[in-house]
């Protein structure tokens, strides 16, 4: 942790450095952006009566003035970067000292349904989404909730080589989110793909040559004007023959003006993060393969956006009057733009969505790599095919303090159930979340919390935390039985691990214990593998007709009136409870 801590406070001086310096920078940019503009005015006002002169100065005057405030605008962008390169890593510390609620929890993504994310604490506050979630952007949110939730087995290993991957880039990940954090756009990527998707050209394909033969008539005339060799009122008749041509499509250019003025920015935005991942060589296959799905025919994206920005601001120039009377009357700008942006939608809109994509899966990827990088002394499972399901040296849960919590070793094999007993308080729950997390982070790809462990892919489904419905008029009883229904019926499709904490809870003991003991029975029939919570010590007779099935349990002891727990997972049936213990020492009953 200590590395840590001083790999992000370097970053915070560092960062903190370069800031002074370019605020010093700004300060004077603004000082000589007022001196060229108080010395443009004073010369042009000194050398008034020379045209010639007067004339050259404006320009140059103009031209170095937005120079500097091209410049200025650079620096800005600096700054705020800086700024949040900063914060990144200020952020980075806080967690370090188990404060990461400032992040957001991801509550949105609740789901009762789901096989797990109800059960383990996946989304919400103080979450394993709200701990690992570093996402600057909303599509990469969704992607990251999705890795998470989404119980895959697809490429592991590729994943692990990933996550490896961008642990050891710090620096890198930490450009691409601050990049990332400046990204303000008026428009979402579901929005804009959706309307490339959906796109109906108006501009008929003979406009191609149109503008370009109206222009160089429109500068030849001009040129005749001037040596004298044309009429003026040409001139006219050629600004109205464009006005009319460019106005016979005003309305739709108009409408087109309007849709793409709000998207320009997310695409001239999105191009800078385009570039870090196109100028980046990666080692990981997977981070290969994405890179490659914006690189087309060659080209780099980022190249493609940039144009497309360009012909959008180009468009969005038809809401000043001076360019709408004089580069339509003479060019016919705005049908010639509407064309090339048509053009582009028409090669490129269906990739997009694609595109946007990639973004997001790196936007959420860099989470996960930032996870591994805070978690150094976590592992990555090893992968094999064998009977064996998991094999874990001291795994512990990685939402709880490393200097308070305990840790265990625990085994189990395909088509193998554990039912564990234990006093209240003294670890159950914590243990089945920190199994069940641990099956989800490594199907993620994630490092694990344990010293090592070895893993035979399987998919996870829980029932932990069923409630009762008032709104669907549902008993609590009724809604676990459709929790275990569901588990029932998803077993018959899938390879699943199944975590169950106090099946039947909704009923009498001897309803239950035959219920919960019928309900093993079957569990054990199809094959499954899974852990069992319970505080009925009738269940664990179970073993005595299943083989399968295995007792472990969680003690508590009481040592000099006092309630002790060592929260260690051990073989065998528990045999102290603690609930009246309980009741007397608060004082509840006598």
């Amino acid at each position: 942790m200590q590395d840590l801590f001083s790999f992000y406070q370097s970053q915070v001086e560092e960062h903190q450095a370069s800031l002074s310096d370019v605020k010093k920078q700004l300060a004077g940019s603004s000082t000589l952006r007022l001196l060229v503009f108080v010395a443009t005015g004073f010369l042009i006002y000194f050398f008034f009566g020379n045209v010639k002169v007067v004339l050259g100065l404006a320009i140059g005057g103009i031209a170095v003035f937005l120079y500097l405030v091209s410049r200025h605008t650079d620096l800005q962008y600096k700054r705020d970067k800086l700024l949040a390169l900063k914060e990144i890593n200020e952020s980075e510390i806080k967690v370090l000292h188990r404060d990461f609620h400032e992040f957001p929890d991801g509550k949105e993504f609740k789901d009762p349904m789901h096989p797990f994310s109800q059960d383990i604490d996946l989304f919400g506050r103080g979450s394993f989404y709200q701990y690992t979630n570093r996402t600057q952007l909303e599509q990469g949110s969704v992607a990251l909730a999705k890795l998470l939730a989404e119980n895959s087995l697809e490429q592991i290993p590729q994943k692990q080589e990933a996550i490896r991957e961008l642990s050891e880039m710090p620096k890198w990940r930490q450009d691409f989110l601050a990049v990332a954090s400046l990204v303000k756009t008026q428009t979402t990527t579901t929005t804009i793909e959706t309307w490339l998707a959906n796109y109906t050209s108006f501009v008929p394909a003979f406009i191609k040559y149109l503008p370009l033969v109206f222009s160089v008539v429109s500068v030849g005339s001009f040129l005749l004007y001037f040596m004298g060799w044309l009429p003026g009122f040409v001139l006219v008749i050629l600004l109205l023959a464009g006005l009319l041509i460019s106005g016979v499509f005003t309305k739709k250019i108009t409408r087109l003006g309007h849709v793409s003025s709000k998207m320009q920015s997310t695409f001239e935005q999105y191009d800078k993060l385009l570039q870090i991942i196109e100028e980046t060589d990666f080692e990981a296959s997977l981070l290969n393969e994405k890179k490659q799905q914006i690189i087309r025919e060659g080209k780099k994206t980022s190249a493609v956006l940039r144009e497309f920005s360009k012909l959008l601001g180009n468009l969005d120039q038809n809401n000043n009057v001076f360019y709408l009377v004089f580069g339509n009357g003479y060019f016919l700008r705005g049908l010639a733009t509407s064309y090339q942006i048509e053009q582009w939608i028409s090669r490129h809109g269906h990739a997009a969505k694609d595109w946007f994509a990639v973004i997001a899966f790196f936007d959420a990827y860099i989470s996960l790599g930032t996870f591994a990088f805070n978690h150094s002394k976590y592992t990555f499972p090893s992968i094999e095919d064998s009977h064996r399901v998991v094999k874990s040296k001291a795994a512990g849960h990685p939402l709880l303090d490393p200097e308070k919590g305990v840790r265990n070793d625990f085994e189990i094999d395909s088509d193998e159930f554990f039912i564990i007993t234990g006093a209240n308080m003294a670890g159950k729950s914590t243990f089945l979340r920190t199994v069940s997390l641990q099956l989800v982070m490594a199907n993620v790809g994630l490092p694990v919390c344990a010293e090592a462990a070895v893993y035979n892919p399987i998919k996870l489904i829980t029932s932990m935390r069923t409630t009762d419905s008032l709104t669907d008029d549902e008993s609590y009883f009724f809604s676990e039985l459709k929790r275990l229904k569901f588990i029932v019926d998803e077993i018959q499709k899938d390879r699943y691990f199944i975590v169950l904490d106090e099946i039947l809870k909704g009923t009498n003991s001897t309803d239950k214990a035959k219920g919960s003991r019928k309900f093993v029975e079957k569990l054990v029939a199809s094959r499954s593998t899974g852990i069992i919570a319970t505080h009925d010590l009738s269940l664990c007779e179970v073993v005595e007709q299943l083989p399968e099935v295995k007792n472990y349990y969680f003690d508590a002891e009481i040592i000099d009136d006092e309630l002790h727990f060592d929260y260690k997972f051990k073989k065998g049936i528990c045999q102290n409870m603690n609930a009246s213990f309980l009741l007397k020492k608060m004082e509840i009953v006598e």
